[in-house]
């Protein structure tokens, strides 16, 4: 766990979010520190998804601050968060079907830092199909993709909203290792998840979230030993 003093890359507070007149948000707070990695646990319908389109502003929040590296971005519309430095690989990966993995991975590219080559390294399996279009993917494959094309707009907070979904155990671990080796070089990471055992094993901090509340905040450990937290929130024996 990193020490509190350390300032936050990304600092939820008191947000309340809405979709119409359903009140889905109530009050959530939450921070990311430099180079570390956060899961935000709880099941389905949680209001998990609600809090990534709230930083990322498809869905702004009527009430709270949402700040990114010491500036409130709250008010601004996604294109101007996303070129401010937050990297969105979305739920359900969103590529583009027609296009080429190449051609997906080029579109939001933006030098410095990661570059074509160098996802190649973290994803062999898409050089190998850099000429194949999206949709002729495997679920995984697609999910890589999502998470290569990310990490090529090069922006300091990646935000995964669900990355686990649908995939089989193996390549689970596969996505599991790979966000593991992004927090060893430094990347700060929110990770939304269903899937316990994944979170645990690539967060520093965890966050458990109800009805669009925080209902937990902690270590991966403690998480571990709060038997009630697990069995009540997350259906975690």
């Amino acid at each position: 766990m990193l020490p509190d003093v350390l300032p936050s890359v990304l600092e939820i507070d008191g947000v309340h979010t809405y979709y119409g007149e359903s009140h889905i948000l109530h009050g959530v707070s939450l921070r990311v520190a430099p180079g570390e990695a956060v899961a935000l646990l709880g099941r389905n319908g949680a209001g998990k998804t609600t809090m990534i389109r709230s930083i990322v502003g498809f869905t702004p929040p009527r009430e709270g601050r949402i700040v990114f590296e010491g500036e409130a971005i709250h008010r601004w519309p996604p294109y101007r968060i996303a070129r401010r430095g937050l990297a969105l690989v979305p739920q359900g990966r969103r590529i583009f079907a027609p296009l080429t993995v190449r051609e997906n991975l080029l579109l939001g590219a933006r030098a410095d830092g990661w570059t074509l080559e160098r996802v190649f390294e973290l994803f062999p399996r898409l050089r190998e199909r850099a000429a194949q279009t999206g949709g002729t993917l495997s679920g995984g494959e697609q999910q890589m993709l999502a998470i290569a094309r990310a990490l090529l707009t090069n922006g300091r907070l990646l935000l995964l909203d669900e990355p686990s979904e649908g995939l089989a155990p193996l390549i689970v671990r596969e996505i599991g290792a790979v966000v593991d080796r992004l927090r060893g070089e430094g990347l700060s990471i929110l990770l939304v998840e269903q899937n316990y055992h994944l979170a645990l094993r690539v967060a520093d901090r965890v966050y458990v979230m109800n009805k669009g509340q925080i209902v937990y905040e902690g270590t991966p450990a403690g998480l571990e030993a709060a038997e009630e937290v697990k069995r009540r929130y997350l259906g975690v024996a």
